[in-house]
């Protein structure tokens, strides 16, 4: 039964006790609590009585209360009409401030504690039940879920009021029944509560409330580490020791690196080093004094950068809290974005461990690499409130920082699969890497085997890089640097896919799907090993797409992180929705991986293709960024030729760029002759010549003198039927192309009997 004042009135339970809701629902004659109705008379009233409680019949006369909508939502969830429960519930969400409604506070929004309270002055059972019903039911599935979630945040926005925390700890030195709800109350605020409490603990007038406020810090376990480190340093020694101490009970390895930095610094008053000591033990086993702080905050740093879930307390929210300690004003929380929470976090314990040990390397390139993600990831519009100001753009520090730290940067980019990581430092290695630094084979491993990495973007990146640098030794992976710029010319913008499965039919359908989207796929296989020609011979694969059982989808995956050329394609695996339960544990958080419900269809799957490549790889490569890779490696390819490069021989891109200048128009078409123009090779000149006799006007004069650079440079490679071609356009055309065609012909050097007639023709 609901409260007195609730919103379920006793008639409306009467109505669902009785028959009546399956006569409505049904529209037939049934037997109800109260007797036999006709189905036709029953319908008639249930429209009448539906059309005058439904919110859009209420326009032209009075709103409905916020109560009545309320009521009207639970009440038609339970008999099952859940257009109207979804009218209702809808209504009722609009009225709500944002982000859950569209009505500001200042005009009337209803906010979320006062629709808490709402919810509580009736039947919190019906409510819950009607919300788990509704969450079943496409129809009310979104508006129910909308609806608990605006309760669920309307509860923590309660709990964590500062004025009602205040209160409640002032509840905790009352009767039993007062502590209780004091504690029950403050463990609900978690993190929310501690500058209240931390500051009861440091002003230790009531020792009462002291000791009521450590046993409840230690309950609230992780939710009280990070506030009580901020604090630690900042306060007088014996606030230190009981600080410490508490650490110690809560047992959180998170808290080591601070107690360690304590225990081993003799700065530190006697009695906190001991309680710091001692608390390590509780936490670690044993004290260890030869531990180095430094090295432990970097490795808490690199917990926060692998985003484990145990150092987040607030999942699912916006934001998440970042603590420090102000003299005079005591704690203070900063609220941070939760899509940049764990990049903060990672930052801040690097800061500390370099503030301990400037040569500490690892703790560099974990800034760096973190600085990068956080500008990557922070949301449009959204000020970082503790690195924007005074702060340059993340490439500023990733730059200056050497590269060196760069590579470090790169390998960890790497190691994650995180692309866009990547190439940030690939970037970052461009404008500080020289031909020494990028030419010792030890340091420059991580941009070595970015040659290798299964992302177009970084191979065409890295290869860039390399060539910029023109070191003038050989290392591992030398020889793939040519033929990635190559292929950077020939089809920049070219994305590999290949199919995997058991079944033809569908591996051909999924196929086709994947070639509507742009990609060229690899003939289809049941396995990886069926495909590992076609697989060694395409420039790299951007997507594989499974339809198998989970145990083979598994092992799919698993084999494809093992090969270095996949080790980061993108996997879409479409499995039964029993298939999808055994793999969600072991690949639900992969990034670079998507699992999609066997039976989707094609639209569905090319979205589901689209969001995977896009949060693991990027958008793919546009038109115009096409052009603009093409550019920068014809200019890399130049440069290479030009210096003749004891390292990498331009020459290997003489087949690709054949092809290229029979596709390519315009400045590309021009920039790829020019580049022929440099390659002392028969194939090279042979092709400058048939380009530039098949064309005409303009296009011809620049073939003819690329064609005429190539012969000065490398004498004649010309095959005789070009000569004869050539030789026969003596003196034709303008000025100008006669002039160009003599002077071609010069470069060639050809012999007296050739150039004779051309003497005696004159203008033709």
């Amino acid at each position: 039964m609901n409260r007195p004042g609730g919103w379920l009135n006793e008639a409306e339970a009467e109505v669902e006790r009785s028959g009546i809701k399956e006569t409505i629902v049904a529209g037939t004659r049934t037997t109800g609590a109260r007797g036999q109705f006709s189905g036709k008379l029953a319908v008639l009233a249930a429209s009448v009585a539906m059309s005058v409680l439904s919110p859009m019949a209420l326009g032209a006369a009075d709103a409905p209360k916020d109560t009545e909508l309320l009521r009207d939502y639970v009440h038609y969830v339970r008999i099952a009409r859940y257009d109207l429960a979804q009218s209702n519930a809808q209504a009722l969400l609009d009225r709500l401030v944002p982000p859950f409604g569209k009505t500001e506070a200042d005009k009337g929004g209803l906010t979320l504690e006062a629709f808490v309270k709402l919810v509580e002055q009736g039947d919190m059972q019906r409510f819950e039940e009607s919300i788990t019903r509704g969450q079943r039911v496409g129809d009310v599935e979104e508006v129910s879920t909308k609806l608990q979630r605006a309760y669920e945040q309307g509860k923590r926005e309660q709990a964590r009021n500062a004025e009602a925390i205040t209160k409640n700890i002032q509840l905790l030195v009352g009767t039993s029944r007062q502590r209780l709800v004091g504690r029950e109350r403050l463990m609900a605020a978690g993190e929310y509560a501690m500058p209240q409490l931390v500051e009861a603990l440091v002003r230790n007038t009531d020792s009462a409330l002291s000791a009521e406020v450590r046993k409840l810090m230690v309950d609230m376990g992780r939710f009280s580490v990070m506030p009580l480190t901020a604090t630690m340093p900042n306060v007088d020694a014996k606030t230190q020791e009981t600080i410490a101490t508490i650490l110690g009970d809560v047992r959180y390895k998170a808290s080591l690196p601070f107690l360690y930095e304590a225990a081993l610094n003799e700065k530190v008053n006697e009695n906190v080093r001991k309680a710091a000591q001692n608390a390590i033990a509780k936490i670690d086993g044993s004290f260890d004094k030869n531990m180095e702080p430094s090295t432990l905050y970097t490795l808490l740093g690199e917990s926060y950068a692998s985003q484990q879930e145990s150092l987040v307390n607030f999942p699912g929210e916006q934001m998440q809290l970042v603590w420090s300690y102000v003299q005079g004003s005591g704690l203070a929380a900063t609220p941070v974005r939760s899509e940049i929470y764990f990049q903060t976090m990672a930052m801040r314990m690097a800061e500390r461990a370099m503030s301990l040990n400037a040569g500490n390397r690892e703790a560099t390139a974990l800034w760096v690499a973190s600085n990068l993600s956080r500008e990557m990831n922070t949301p449009s519009e959204y000020q970082h409130p503790l690195y924007t100001q005074g702060y340059r753009d993340a490439m500023y520090y990733a730059v200056s920082a050497g590269p060196a730290i760069d590579q470090l940067v790169l390998a960890r980019g790497l190691s994650t699969k995180d692309s866009a990581l990547a190439l940030k430092a690939i970037a970052a290695l461009q404008r500080n890497g020289g031909a020494s630094a990028l030419s010792d084979a030890k340091q420059s491993r991580p941009l070595i085997d970015a040659l290798r990495y299964a992302n177009t973007r970084v191979q065409f990146e890295a290869a860039l890089a390399f060539a910029g640098a023109q070191p003038q030794n050989t290392f591992e992976g030398s020889d793939r640097v040519v033929p990635i710029l190559a292929s950077a010319v020939r089809n920049a913008g070219a994305r590999y896919a290949a199919v995997i499965s058991g079944n033809a039919e569908v591996a051909n359908s999924i196929a086709g799907v994947l070639r509507a989207d742009g990609f060229t796929v690899l003939p289809p296989g049941k396995s990886l090993g069926e495909i590992a020609e076609p697989l060694a011979s395409a420039p790299g694969i951007d997507l594989i797409v499974t339809s198998l059982p989970g145990t083979s989808t598994a092992e799919v995956i698993t084999q494809a992180r093992a090969s270095s050329k996949l080790s980061a394609t993108a996997v879409v695996a479409i499995m039964s929705p029993a298939g999808e339960n055994e793999l969600r544990s072991a690949f639900g958080r992969d990034q670079t991986v998507a699992l999609v419900r066997q039976g989707s269809n094609p639209q569905q799957i090319a979205e589901a293709t689209k969001q995977l490549l896009q949060r693991s790889a990027g958008e793919a490569i546009s038109t115009d960024e096409a052009t603009a890779y093409q550019t920068r490696a014809l200019t890399a390819l130049r440069d290479l030729a030009i210096a003749n490069s004891p390292v990498f021989n331009a020459g290997d891109a003489a087949l690709p760029l054949i092809g290229a200048l029979g596709n390519t128009k315009g400045k590309v078409r021009e920039q790829v002759a020019e580049v022929l123009s440099r390659l002392n090779g028969k194939n090279a000149q042979t092709a400058l010549a048939d380009a530039a006799l098949s064309a005409e006007g303009d296009e011809m004069m620049l073939m003819v003198a690329k064609l005429t650079d190539s012969a000065k440079r490398f004498g004649n490679l010309l095959e005789e039927r070009q000569v004869s071609r050539i030789t026969a356009l003596a003196g034709k055309g303008s000025d100008e192309q006669a002039t160009a065609i003599a002077g071609l012909i010069g470069a060639l050097n050809l012999p007296n009997d050739s150039i004779l007639p051309i003497l005696k023709g004159g203008k033709q």
